[in-house]
């Protein structure tokens, strides 16, 4: 196989090319085992590399092709997926020192399904420590390919930068206050966080139970409808999961978006961001336009106390996830996780039921803005990547900074879809947009940032790594 760049495709390129028997799964196993042999000890992005089981896999898939059995687009492509999600008998140790050497003793359905979709696992990449907000040590954080230097995001680090960087074609996220939307802006990929429920978490490791979203970050918004399709759907091992039929996510449409409706908060998206940020959100709202939607004014309530209140539902979520593990082990627990279990170990039911009251007048608000329109546009953070090193240790600040446009949708479990929309000068680092639908639009926020990514390319820019 000559084509040295095949890992920088989309996974709907690799997915034609293996139909056309341009090249077989096995080989481009093959290929992205020698692209993470050579790149990923700079990038960190894997914990664990499954060489064998790739490479059967794929041996097996295309054994099913040449009897003329397909799978549908996943068939034979690699991905990989988060050090959260159970895969029995591989590690399972979420980023935590006191997990070292675990591993998982059953496998979680969207495990299981991306496997029978034909999808072939080439490993599992890193998280932030428990899948909140620090990297601790025997764990390293990866790095981002754009800068090296530069912040890569928080849990879903190690899937934005394997992404990013050309070590698999798509990987598994979760979001829980912004862990699919950060790394997706900080890398200049695409992810997309459903409705809180369209995705099974069971085999999950679960960080706050009902802030948890399962999804999948990509190169394209098609490859992550694609997955998505795979992956959605109810599930009876979590009767949390949503019974709605699963569209067909990575459908093929048409680029005008004559009818759709996008609304704006102009004063909460264009206020208090970078100035590449907002010069970038105007041109993607000309490009909008240009393609035919119509750009709407919206007010969305103010998001500054729920901003607040996550901190209390995920502490208390997250301290009965930990239960008496993080008893015993307390002191092996870094500062970031530790803390957040302790604020929900400090609430009263009555403070906590307050909290949840406004949780769900918030919902209620946000539910009747999206009603106005198709979606809402947002910036994904309020800047480019930062250094990685002012964020080891983020404050009140900088935490509201990167929540401000996260958090809000987390809260509310809307489903949101994340993408590059510009670049800094000289094209160094991304940054991104983020389109936020009503309950189970994923359909169509898959189409219209489809549209975009149609007529300009910057999904397609991939760093000199």
């Amino acid at each position: 196989m000559s084509d040295e760049s095949l890992h920088f495709e989309t996974l709907e390129s690799v997915s034609g090319k293996i139909m056309r028997r341009e090249v077989s799964s096995r080989e481009v196993v093959d290929h992205m085992l020698q692209r993470v042999a050579d790149v990923d000890p700079v990038l960190q992005a894997y914990t664990y590399v499954d060489v064998d089981s790739a490479r059967n896999a794929a041996d097996a898939l295309d054994a099913e092709y040449r009897r003329g059995q397909w799978r549908g687009p996943l068939h034979g492509v690699p991905m990989a997926i988060k050090d959260i999600y159970g895969d029995q008998g591989r590690p399972l140790e979420v980023g935590m020192s006191s997990r070292k050497g675990m591993k998982a003793d059953t496998t979680a359905t969207v495990v299981q399904r991306l496997r029978e979709a034909g999808a072939v696992i080439l490993g599992r990449v890193h998280t932030t420590e428990g899948i909140y907000g620090e990297h601790t040590l025997p764990f390293k954080p990866p790095k981002n390919p754009w800068g090296l230097d530069r912040w890569v995001g928080v849990s879903s680090s190690g899937s934005g930068s394997s992404t990013a960087g050309g070590l698999a074609f798509a990987t598994l996220g979760s979001d829980t206050g912004g862990s699919i939307r950060m790394p997706s802006s900080a890398n200049g990929v695409t992810g997309l966080k459903p409705t809180w429920g369209r995705c099974s978490r069971y085999g999950v490791f679960e960080l706050a139970g009902s802030l948890d979203h399962v999804g999948p970050m990509a190169r394209s918004a098609r490859d992550a409808g694609i997955v998505l399709e795979a992956i959605a759907g109810f599930d009876p091992k979590d009767p949390t999961s949503l019974s709605a039929a699963v569209d067909h996510y990575g459908a093929r449409t048409d680029i005008s978006l004559s009818g759709t409706r996008i609304g704006i908060d102009i004063a909460w998206a264009l206020t208090d961001v970078s100035e590449t940020v907002k010069s970038s959100m105007i041109a993607a709202l000309a490009t909008f336009e240009a393609l035919g939607a119509e750009i709407v004014p919206v007010n969305f309530p103010d998001p500054e106390q729920i901003n607040d209140d996550w901190f209390t539902v995920c502490g208390v979520q997250t301290a009965l996830a930990h239960g008496a593990w993080f008893d015993e082990n307390e002191t092996s627990y870094g500062e970031g996780l530790r803390e957040v279990i302790n604020i929900g170990k400090r609430a009263s039911a009555v403070q906590y039921q307050e909290v949840l009251k406004r949780r769900s007048i918030f919902k209620g608000a946000v539910e009747n803005v999206l009603s106005t329109v198709d979606m809402m546009f947002n910036p994904g953070l309020p800047y480019e990547a930062p250094l990685a090193v002012d964020m080891l240790t983020m404050g009140a600040e900088q935490l509201a900074e990167v929540h401000r446009y996260t958090v809000p949708f987390t809260m509310s479990q809307m489903p949101t879809i994340t993408f590059p929309i510009g670049f800094t000068i000289a094209e160094t680092l991304p940054v991104a947009g983020q389109l936020v639908g009503g309950a189970l639009t994923e359909k169509e926020l898959v189409r219209v940032a489809n549209a975009f990514q149609r007529v300009t390319d910057f999904h397609t820019k991939h760093p000199e790594f």
